[in-house]
């Protein structure tokens, strides 16, 4: 019993002694850890000084594009459609064929109407020759209308004389009552002949000038101007033109090269004026729309590099742009309803503005976009 308590101390001794490797072991890993830290903040300081400072990046992006949205330029009924949705067209390639029954009608009565209006020209242009002629005629019908008026002045002088020597001799019995009568006869026809030769001078000088009045008026429908000068003529042939244009417009072509997307149009359907068909997206003109914090874009400048990736082919395939522009305002502010802070309760929240990013033609034919695509843009500004 008494060598009891002198074996307990080796015990002790070994617990000890284990709980001082432990301390040092854990002393050890704490080390080790802090290293482990202080080597990752170092790293990371020295990626955000030598990279991360150097570039900003979103993965509020999106493929976008601008679309052709193509409309009818005349209401009529779709007798083909020729192109299907996800569709590739060129440009010129026939899209809708519509009616032409109405445009052709229409180019036969504006053709008609070109050719009555030229056919009036004519008959103007000639019915001035007819008034010239009327004219010269007026100013014969003068000259005889004043050589008339000549002989019945003389013939009234004369027919006066007569009558005032028989009037004097009358009271001395030289001259008979019947023979003063006949003078007072022949003054009177003779007075009355001069009132209808002036009368007849003044019709000529009236029917003279009407005759002018008209040729002027004529003349002024035919002066400077041809048969293909005439106002006439050119508005029956803008009518002309116009038909033909709704002619043409029968046949709906493509605007541009790209994909058909939204096709909204079956045969037999009557199409109005301006409403949409279709739309054609070219992809190899799509561009990324990317939404950045408005603190990122301290010292983004249009013109720097940028790479794009998008989620449909994953880090594989990246593409390389530039920044193209800057959005005229951020989308909270461009949304329909806008949101007004003039509250008592607003609360600040970080905005986003719209950057577009121009992509390189090759690489977008090599892997086509599609729109609304989601990407990840990265924009260097070392270059800044």
């Amino acid at each position: 019993m008494a060598d009891a308590p002198s074996e307990a101390f080796p015990e002790t001794s070994q617990e000890e002694t284990a709980k001082t490797e432990h301390q040092e072991a854990r002393r050890k890993w704490l080390v080790r850890l802090a290293l482990a830290v202080l080597t990752i903040g170092v790293i990371v300081a020295l990626w955000y000084l030598l990279i991360g400072r150097n570039h900003v990046s979103t993965d509020n992006a999106y493929v976008n594009a601008e679309m052709a949205q193509v409309t009818p330029l005349i209401s009529a009924q779709v007798t083909e459609v020729a192109v299907s949705d996800t569709q590739a067209v060129k440009r010129g390639d026939i899209l809708v064929k519509l009616d032409p029954t109405n445009p052709r009608i229409a180019i036969a009565q504006a053709e008609a109407d070109l050719a009555e209006a030229r056919r009036k020209f004519r008959q103007t242009a000639a019915t001035s020759g007819a008034l010239s002629s009327q004219v010269d005629a007026r100013g014969a019908d003068i000259v005889q209308a004043r050589a008339s008026l000549a002989s019945a002045q003389a013939d009234f002088d004369k027919a006066k004389i007569d009558f005032e020597r028989r009037k004097a001799l009358a009271p001395a019995g030289a001259v008979s009552g019947d023979e003063l009568t006949s003078a007072s006869k022949a003054y009177a026809a003779a007075k009355a002949a001069l009132d209808l030769a002036r009368a007849g001078v003044a019709q000529a000088q009236a029917n003279l000038q009407a005759a002018n009045g008209e040729l002027e008026a004529n003349d002024a429908l035919v002066r400077g101007s041809t048969v293909d000068t005439d106002p006439g003529v050119l508005a029956a042939k803008a009518r002309l033109d116009n038909a033909r244009l709704d002619l043409d417009r029968t046949v709906i072509r493509a605007p541009i090269d790209g994909v058909v997307t939204r096709r909204q149009v079956q045969v037999g359907q009557r199409v109005a004026q301006g409403s949409p068909i279709m739309t054609i997206i070219p992809l190899s003109q799509v561009y990324i729309d990317a939404n950045f914090k408005e603190r990122q874009l301290r010292r983004v400048k249009v013109g720097m590099p940028a790479t794009v990736t998008a989620d449909i082919y994953g880090g594989d395939v990246v593409y390389h742009g530039k920044v193209a522009g800057f959005s005229g305002g951020t989308g909270s502010s461009l949304a329909l309803i806008p949101a007004q802070n003039a509250t008592g309760n607003w609360i600040k929240v970080v905005q986003r503005l719209p950057v577009r990013i121009a992509l390189d033609p090759k690489e977008l034919a090599e892997h086509p976009l599609r729109v609304g695509l989601s990407t990840e843009v990265e924009i260097d500004l070392s270059g800044d």
